[in-house]
């Protein structure tokens, strides 16, 4: 009986294996566009994909960031100024596009653009806090992708969407858990509807990496000016030592995210050029060790975890 089982077991990973290696053909024709190159996941996947020889176009927020990039990579990576949250930035950024792929569309889109801060309670901020990350994580990520679909369905390509562990589990208050649950929403959705036409969506899920989005630096400073702004109730209520030890916790992890930001893009690269891409990939030892499967745990056993592992309000139960 178990034999039978272990045998069925491997069969199925070693068919998966054989899959999973079947790759695109003709990739150096297929255009390649990428969101948020200035650094980190983006930045990376671009050199990567252009060492692979496909024509990639990549969006920088900044132009000293599309000047690094163009630096570090062949003549035929291309760069464009988007900002996702603005409709008319995108709009010419489509009008760009579409002058490159030209009939052949657009094989690949990567919706990887994002901001992370402020990370607080989500007591200490008002709603432009949220749409500040709403606007870049997921309404940005929606208005991208439908302006470039027809290019995509056109070549029958592929979508691929960043998310996050949390946007499985919620980790901590404010518009970045929200805009990722949001991200895989979208995406699952986006997938069945396209499927009629081809067209393949995957989610990546990375953990804890040491990126300019994670900055150490910056997320404190943004939890700080978040304290400065909130009322003498919530002041009160959760007091100083609360503020302090979130601080010291983020500085304690910080040194522990990994720096091995291949382990994302590999998955990208992957879903991009694989035959059979996969719909999720989670990347980094914590998203497969600690953060996936408690996303399959009863809630009530999550909340035990978090009641007693995080920081507590002054005057809390």
């Amino acid at each position: 009986m178990w034999l039978y089982l272990a045998v069925l077991v491997g069969l199925y990973y070693l068919l998966r294996w054989y899959r999973e290696r079947q790759v695109v053909s003709n990739l150096r024709d297929k255009y390649v566009f990428i969101t948020g190159c200035d650094s980190g996941f983006g930045n990376q996947l671009a050199r990567q994909l252009d060492l692979q020889g496909l024509r990639v176009l990549a969006s920088c927020l900044t132009e000293k960031g599309a000047e690094q990039l163009r630096d570090r990579t062949s003549d035929r990576l291309q760069t464009v100024i988007l900002d996702v949250t603005k409709t008319e930035s995108i709009a010419a950024a489509t009008q760009w596009i579409k002058e490159r792929v030209g009939d052949r569309g657009l094989w690949g889109l990567v919706n990887n653009a994002g901001i992370a801060a402020p990370i607080t309670p989500s007591e200490w901020l008002t709603k432009q806090d949220f749409m500040k990350i709403l606007d870049v994580n997921l309404l940005g990520v929606i208005e991208v992708t439908l302006s470039l679909l027809p290019l995509v369905r056109k070549a029958r390509g592929r979508v691929v969407n960043v998310s996050s562990v949390v946007g499985r589990l919620s980790l901590f208050g404010g518009g970045y858990c929200i805009s990722k649950h949001g991200v895989e929403a979208f995406s699952d959705s986006l997938r069945r509807e396209l499927s009629h036409f081809g067209v393949k969506v995957a989610i990546i899920e990375p953990g804890s990496f040491k990126t300019s989005l994670s900055n150490n630096n910056r997320i404190s400073q943004s939890f700080r000016e978040a304290w400065d702004h909130a009322s003498p109730e919530v002041k009160e209520i959760y007091g100083e030592k609360f503020s302090a030890s979130f601080i010291k916790s983020t500085k304690i992890l910080a040194p522990k995210w990994s720096q091995a930001v291949s382990l994302v893009t590999d998955c990208m690269e992957h879903a991009l050029t694989a035959c059979h891409p996969r719909t999720r990939y989670s990347a980094g030892w914590d998203a497969k060790l600690f953060y996936l499967p408690m996303s399959y745990m009863p809630s009530f056993l999550v909340d035990a975890i978090f009641y007693w592992s995080f920081p507590r309000p002054a005057k809390g139960l």
